[in-house]
């Protein structure tokens, strides 16, 4: 257990130094030796976990999907949850290594054998079951075009992000994703609706926060080595008080 313990953070300190060094220096000029060197160990070490770069970049692309579950639980107001998916990607910018080089890879041209289509069509599809679901419980405007309102959340998240990371280091990311949602959701939720939305910028945080101590407090509770079921929980944030 403890070999494998072992081998379960060896490959994430290789994937850590590879997305800093993504982030840094884009797909194509980053070498394996330059991985290595950030990760404080050999090339051949590197490729005994990975087959190369391209296996740790694709790796890398995913997580803007992984990492955000715990995060991101069923809501009794259905866009809620397009509201905390975009919010929570909002923070995890500001604070994850892997989350900022995945985006940078998915955006990066010069990235040409990488499949970098796979997170925008993934999002846009977990945004599409939302709103399909939401439509079914009377929360959309009845004139919405449900793919195209799916493809706006990301191609418009995309945009602001990019726009933040030049201008401001991600810093502002979450505050310019509360602003594109309280501009975007008068337009496709129903009034009543509308009202009992969470927009704020730090909601992101929150959410984070509240996953991070569910899960400390399932560690605590459990002896080691015995498996915890942790059913959903709603989440009610905090109130929106047009901050």
């Amino acid at each position: 257990m403890a070999k494998q313990d072992r081998s379960v953070r060896t490959r994430r300190r290789v994937l850590e130094a590879a997305a800093e060094v993504f982030d840094r220096e884009g797909y194509r000029a980053t070498t394996v030796n330059e991985i290595a060197a950030a990760a404080g160990m050999t090339k051949g070490a590197v490729y005994f976990h990975f087959s190369g770069k391209e296996e740790l970049a694709q790796i890398i692309l995913d997580e803007q999907q992984r990492g955000a579950e715990e995060a991101l639980l069923p809501q009794a107001v259905k866009l809620q949850e397009i509201v905390d998916s975009g919010l929570v990607l909002a923070e995890r910018l500001c604070t994850d290594g892997l989350v900022r080089a995945s985006v940078r890879l998915s955006l990066d041209q010069q990235a040409g054998e990488l499949d970098r289509s796979s997170p925008f069509r993934t999002w846009t599809e977990a945004n599409l079951v939302i709103l399909q679901e939401a439509g079914r419980r009377g929360e959309l405007l009845a004139h919405i075009d449900l793919v195209d309102t799916a493809e706006l959340f990301v191609g418009a998240f995309a945009g602001l992000q990019h726009m933040s990371q030049v201008l401001a280091g991600y810093a502002d990311l979450p505050r310019r994703i509360s602003v594109l949602l309280r501009s975007v959701m008068p337009s496709i939720a129903v009034p009543p609706v509308l009202g009992r939305l969470d927009l704020c910028a730090g909601r992101g945080a929150y959410l984070i926060a509240e996953a991070e101590a569910r899960a400390a407090g399932a560690a605590a509770r459990v002896p080691a080595g015995v498996a915890a079921a942790v059913p959903p929980v709603v989440v009610g944030g905090p109130v929106a008080d047009g901050g």
